[in-house]
């Protein structure tokens, strides 16, 4: 089984770094660029008409191997299922800003809503086909909280929250591509520890192989970006994994950065609304760094590591709970 993960990993890799080019010039063909908000850092204007929409192709990569080399049990088409659906959510929100030619997609509010059936569908397959107990486990303390009929609303906000975390990190070229595919080889190292998840792992390895291949346009200076397509998608996979592997508190500290960007925006955004202070010179807060003129790489290369000391950790703790 880890043969075939290995080489469905090498699969997606492939299949983006040989389809990407021919991928970007469909996209920029189209004119189906990115619209940079007008309130963001001024280096990033010029990034406006990048081809964007960069998660169909990653998806597109992951799918293919994953279809021939996976076995179907619930746990994994669950994962998938949710990953392609919070990608079609996301594509849905991408297509809106092309039409419209803005930086605004679908509100909030549609993108919550869908979200939550989302959240709902994956609720229905852990409990009535993997079996998975309705519980809120510590694996640091070794115990659980029965959650019953608050345990869909735990999915739901694992669900928003990764993938949101995922969509704030995607403001920098090759950030958010690159700390996905830390956190998800985190979990393909977890799927094979814990022994039960051998689909699992073949979908982990197919998310991390795109995630890499994709890197090698999106990195700096890119020359398409995922858009929300991927990066709603790459989130819903990471909440789904976490839901799958009973590691939803866990997911806290294995997608480090991700938590660190999307506090980064509530805390300035709280402290704006009381005090009319700002506490970073720009949220997300890879923004902040951006205005202290650090270059975009040095900021990028440096999230890698926290995110990459993160997983590290977070596996590591996974292991010991299991041990």
């Amino acid at each position: 089984m880890l043969g075939e993960a290995l080489i469905a990993g090498m699969a997606s890799l492939l299949i983006c770094m040989f389809l990407g080019p021919k991928f970007v010039e469909i996209i920029r063909n189209r004119e189906f660029g990115q619209h940079i908000r007008e309130d963001g850092p001024e280096g990033h204007h010029t990034k406006a008409g990048t081809p964007t929409m960069g998660g169909l192709l990653i998806f597109f990569a992951v799918t293919v191997p994953f279809l021939i080399l996976g076995d179907y049990d619930a746990a994994s088409l669950a994962v998938f299922a949710t990953a392609i659906a919070s990608a079609g959510l996301g594509f849905v929100d991408d297509w809106t800003k092309v039409a419209k030619k803005r930086s605004l997609g679908v509100s909030g509010k549609t993108k919550l809503f869908v979200q939550a059936l989302i959240a709902l569908g994956l609720w229905y397959v852990a409990v009535q086909h993997v079996g998975l107990p309705e519980t809120l486990r510590f694996r640091l303390f070794d115990f659980s909280i029965d959650l019953g009929y608050g345990y869909p609303v735990l999915i739901f906000l694992v669900l928003a929250g990764a993938s949101n975390g995922v969509n704030l990190t995607d403001g920098l070229d090759g950030l958010a591509a690159g700390c996905a595919a830390i956190v998800l080889l985190a979990y393909t190292g977890i799927t094979v520890i814990t022994g039960g998840f051998t689909d699992l792992t073949i979908l982990c390895s197919c998310l991390v192989g795109a995630c890499v291949g994709f890197l090698w346009f999106n990195s700096f200076p890119a020359s398409v970006f995922m858009g929300d397509t991927g990066s709603l998608g790459l989130g819903g996979a990471i909440a789904a994994l976490a839901v799958m592997t009973q590691t939803e508190m866990l997911l806290v500290i294995l997608g480090g950065i991700f938590v660190i960007e999307a506090l980064s925006v509530l805390v300035q955004v709280v402290a704006f609304q009381r005090f009319r202070r700002r506490v970073f010179l720009m949220a997300p807060i890879h923004h902040h760094f951006e205005l202290m003129a650090w270059s975009e790489t040095k900021i990028i290369l440096r999230f890698w590591i926290v995110g990459a000391i993160c997983a590290a950790i977070g596996f590591t703790l996974y292991q010991q709970s299991i041990s």
